[in-house]
């Protein structure tokens, strides 16, 4: 399957259908225009109820990143011609019949109408020529000579604790007063356990001691203090790439960080982190030839992050209660 049909696909699932605007609640306005509540919902039934919490936030950002991206093309004036439409309309439907379904239950089963649908395709047509005309070979060879460990399998493994602050800059800058706080403390407590050991004790064991309190008293702490439903396992993320999992701002700063090494604080548009690395696994030499799909997937990525975070910074965004 095309990786672009594979986005139209995938953003159908989650995106917002116009027809539920008048039906349901508001999950939020962008620029005054709606997202329904009901759109939020039908991505959250991809989920088990259990994740459910944890995904609302994530699915509602997506949406409004998508509305931001969206509004932002249609007014770059990027022309989509109806031939462009139609084969792409054309491999949505034999995709759908691939995993055998017909396009109009699948249409039924998302509440949506062919000319939403249509609506959707144009804007994923615009995304790929806006997008693919900024990632030039330069630019591509010039991201992975730079950044090797988002394409050669470069893994990395942290505990997080997020802190979610009020908008305003002193909220924002008590948060990250507080993880310094905290950054204290965990360094102070591994410190103390250290110190209890005997002086006959050698250098391998005291750091193998150190990295266990850390590890144990950063745990402590996401436990109590995150507001991450990672704190659940005591801020524990698990191995990630270097690229397309975490947003940009905390995969830079966990793969800068020496194993049992913690963050300053970082900010990113999910809060305020301190970020603890427990493990490293290095990647293998790869070629640009080899990868050059993956690196513009990458590059269109990051791109689209981008824009949607410079646009934030100036939309008019006002979130809803879902109750």
């Amino acid at each position: 399957m095309s990786r672009y049909i594979a986005r139209t696909l995938a953003v159908l699932c989650i995106g917002p259908a116009l027809s539920f605007a008048q039906a349901s609640k508001p999950a939020a306005t962008v620029n005054g225009q709606t997202i329904p509540q009901a759109a939020v919902e039908r991505a959250l039934e991809r989920f088990d109820e259990s994740e459910r919490t944890k995904a609302r936030a994530e699915v509602l950002d997506f949406l409004i990143d998508n509305m931001l991206i969206d509004q932002y093309l249609a007014q770059q004036k990027i022309h989509v011609e109806q031939k462009e439409i139609d084969a792409r309309l054309a491999e949505i439907k034999k995709e759908i019949e691939k995993n055998g379904q017909t396009y109009e239950k699948v249409l039924a089963s998302l509440k949506m109408t062919e000319a939403e649908l249509l609506e959707q395709v144009v804007n994923d047509l615009r995304w790929e020529k806006f997008a693919l005309a900024q990632a030039t070979d330069a630019r591509l060879r010039a991201l992975f000579d730079q950044h090797k460990d988002m394409f050669d399998g470069s893994m990395v493994r942290a505990r997080h604790i997020l802190l979610t602050p009020a908008g305003d800059a002193a909220s924002q800058e008590a948060a990250r007063k507080e993880l310094l706080d905290m950054r204290r403390q965990i360094e102070a407590k591994a410190a103390a356990a250290i110190a209890k050991l005997s002086k006959d004790v050698d250098d391998v064991t005291r750091e193998e001691e150190r990295q266990k309190q850390l590890e144990a008293a950063f745990a402590e702490f996401a436990r109590e203090r995150s507001a991450c439903p990672s704190k659940r396992d005591g801020g524990d993320l698990n191995w990630f790439p270097r690229a397309g999992h975490m947003v940009e701002p905390f995969a830079k700063a966990a793969f800068d960080l020496k194993p049992y090494q913690m963050s300053e604080p970082i900010q990113t548009q999910f809060g305020w982190h301190l970020i603890l690395c427990t493990g490293k696994k290095a990647g293998q030499a790869v070629k640009f030839d080899d990868v050059k799909e993956e690196v513009r997937d990458i590059y269109c990525g990051r791109l689209r992050e981008e824009i949607a975070a410079k646009l934030r910074q100036s939309a008019k965004i006002v979130i809803h209660d879902a109750k």
